[in-house]
């Protein structure tokens, strides 16, 4: 698809918005109940849909929940099955870490155990940034791992980076996080020879952070994810001629625009913050991600009531966006987070695309998961909805004669 792009793009000065509300997808808490995007209030989401298309997103294929890594990429146009990025690289490239070709780069989350090594939080209460920066400096001050370069970052609340340099490691190393509570971590084992390096590199590591960590409350330990080497990948400009900007306040997802070659923008706080950085910047990209994570984290709490709340203030700030008569104007999510599972799922997502001179409006009058299910876009894979914002643009040229 991308070789077929690359052949048929064109630049006409239309402008791209992608508006990714994190998790977005729902379930209802009773069967036949409303889901949180349907039981919210979003009379600009609705009349957006009334006049353009909706459908529902399959963000790697039926069956499969996908990570935020493999969501965002589809949605950016890459195959996450043929693009299989490690978490650890996103994250370290979220917060300005290089990872270069000696490099393993893995997301640490600190999470709390009881005294016979279950974890009893796996996010530590959700510690405040300041503490995270705290606990970094003391592992930074004393650990040490003969033979391998080690650095350690803090990203956000209880998350951080660990990056190991050296010769002979190897991405292929199992997550520690045994995700979900009473039961121990995981033991980092290579999947593969050629990783059997990194593996013992991570023991050493996480044995020196207990140690380090034990009288902490509540963040006295670690877990470690998505061991990752650096991806060969092509950027948005080379393969469609695209000049995209990305405003997104988390660093795992500024990291992910900067893999595929998008300038990250400063996003300040808030979604209002973020529309006004949007319009400074109107005149000078063609594609704008902007991010809203606020669906996600409310569903992993299993906060039904807080995430239709979360989609409510995101509802909004939509006429800012619509203001500023972008050509194609897409809201989704990177995959579904129903409050009811606390977690990722495997859902469908539902998607919106309002493209004022080029949409055919189907039988939708609101934004919800219904009524996406018997929208216009019907069910596609990710994947497909950049080239369908590119045509709905103008910017694909005919194929053959």
């Amino acid at each position: 698809m991308h070789d077929l792009i690359k052949k048929l793009r064109e630049s006409n000065g239309s402008k791209i918005v992608l508006l990714v509300a994190d998790g977005l997808g729902g379930l209802p808490i009773e069967p036949g109940g409303k889901t949180e995007l349907e039981t919210a209030k979003t009379p600009n989401l609705d009349r957006l849909a009334t006049e353009g298309t909706v459908g529902l997103s399959t963000p790697v294929a039926p069956g499969i929940t996908p990570g935020s890594g493999p969501g965002h990429l589809g949605l950016f146009g890459y195959d996450p099955v043929v693009h299989d990025i490690g978490r650890g690289v996103l994250e370290a490239l979220g917060v300005g870490v290089e990872v270069g070709p000696r490099d393993i780069a893995i997301r640490g989350n600190f999470c709390t155990i009881d005294a016979d090594g279950r974890v009893t939080d796996r996010r530590a209460g959700r510690i405040p940034t300041e503490t995270c920066e705290r606990l970094v400096a003391k592992l930074r001050a004393h650990v040490k791992i003969e033979g391998v370069e080690t650095l350690i970052e803090p990203v956000r609340e209880y998350r951080l980076v660990v990056r190991f340099r050296g010769d002979g490691l190897g991405e292929d190393v199992c997550d520690t996080d045994p995700l979900q509570t009473g039961l121990a971590t995981i033991a980092p084992t290579a999947g593969s020879p050629g990783s059997e390096k990194t593996a013992r590199v991570a023991e050493e590591f996480l044995k020196q952070a207990q140690a380090i960590l034990h009288d902490e409350q509540p963040a006295n330990y670690l877990m470690m994810r998505g061991f990752a080497a650096f991806p060969k990948i092509e950027t948005m400009a080379e393969v469609y001629g695209l000049r995209a900007v990305a405003v997104a306040v988390y660093p795992m997802y500024r990291g992910l625009a900067r893999l595929v070659g998008m300038t990250v923008a400063e996003p300040g706080k808030t979604i209002a913050d973020q529309i006004d950085v949007v319009k400074s910047l109107w005149d000078q990209y063609d594609f704008f991600f902007i991010h809203y994570k606020y669906t996600d984290s409310t569903g992993e709490d299993g906060d039904f009531a807080r995430k239709v709340g979360v989609i409510e203030a995101l509802d909004v700030e939509i006429p800012k966006l619509v203001a500023l008569r972008p050509d194609v104007f897409i809201v989704t999510g990177d995959h579904s987070t129903p409050s009811r599972m606390k977690s990722h799922s495997f859902h469908p997502v539902p998607t919106l695309l309002w493209a004022p001179a080029t949409s055919r409006p189907d039988l939708a009058t609101t934004f919800g998961e219904r009524a996406c299910l018997n929208g216009g876009l019907g069910q596609f894979l990710a994947k497909h909805l950049m080239p369908i914002a590119l045509a709905h643009a103008g910017r694909l040229q005919k194929f053959g004669a």
